[in-house]
């Protein structure tokens, strides 16, 4: 499978911007779910972000909290969401990055979490809601089992804590475009950008912009401004929404969402 840092080096090789895609695992159903992936890494995405559906995601705003459900209920859990990656991974080798919350972390076991996705084939791990201060196991844990630990930084963050975010990241960072949960916006505040900014003094390693991101306009903007990705996932996970009954209307939507999605990232400047 291929690194985070292959495919950021390819891209800057290429003078493109990474476009990582954000699903939740089971939504609306195991199968369905599979072929979105699949579909996602066919249509242009570079990294794929999977969310391990949990009953109280407080990072994330209405429209992912709907696909958790859509995946609680359709019998997704923790260990399926393993066998799901082991499935998805046998189609693909671009990066896998889950995206989840501590609970589902500790309740396994750290170590055996971390283990089991280095077994599975997962790049990096991203906990919404561990704090740097509690970090610690985690971060052994992942080391250990030579999977990326990526940490938020958000518009709050101070210049320390940047700096101490920024050392302990590896795979890449994620910047938080705004205040508040995941959903998509029509306009990204001038605030997105100067944060880019003064994140970018303090690091090198990749820049992945989340929260919001939703049109192509954004995705440009973003590139621009310094990052190296647009990370969109609510406006994804809402086109699951809507179409639940109608799946290959589901499929064909997203398709051509992420298509056009990756054809913003090819604006690159330097």
């Amino acid at each position: 499978m291929k690194t985070y840092e292959e495919v950021f080096s390819e891209l800057k090789r290429k003078k493109e911007g990474a476009l990582v895609a954000f699903v939740v695992i089971g939504d609306p159903d195991y199968k369905t779910s599979l072929e979105i992936a699949k579909k996602i890494a066919d249509s242009g995405a570079d990294i794929l972000e999977l969310g391990i559906p949990f009953s109280d995601p407080i990072a994330d705003g209405k429209t992912i909290q709907a696909a958790d459900v859509r995946s609680l209920e359709s019998g997704m859990n923790t260990d399926r969401a393993f066998d799901f990656v082991k499935e998805f991974r046998e189609y693909t080798d671009i990066p896998i990055g889950f995206l989840t919350y501590y609970n589902l972390v500790y309740q396994r076991g750290i170590e055996k979490f971390y283990s089991d996705s280095r077994k599975a084939g997962v790049n990096s791990v991203l906990i919404a809601d561990l704090s740097i201060e509690e970090s610690a196991d985690v971060i052994k844990a992942s080391n250990k089992n030579k999977v990326d630990t990526v940490f938020m930084v958000s518009q709050l963050s101070s210049d320390e804590r940047i700096k101490r975010i920024a050392s302990l990241s590896n795979g890449f960072i994620y910047l938080v475009s705004r205040l508040g949960v995941t959903g998509t916006r029509d306009d990204l505040s001038s605030s997105t950008f100067s944060s880019i900014k003064r994140v970018r003094k303090f690091t090198s390693k990749p820049l992945c912009i989340g929260f919001g991101i939703s049109t192509l306009s954004h995705v440009k903007d973003v590139l621009k401004a310094g990052a190296d990705g647009a990370i969109v996932g609510s406006a994804i996970v809402d086109l699951i929404g809507k179409n639940t009954k109608n799946k290959v209307k589901m499929i064909e939507s997203i398709q051509d969402y992420i298509k056009n999605l990756k054809d913003a990232t090819k604006i690159r400047k330097k």
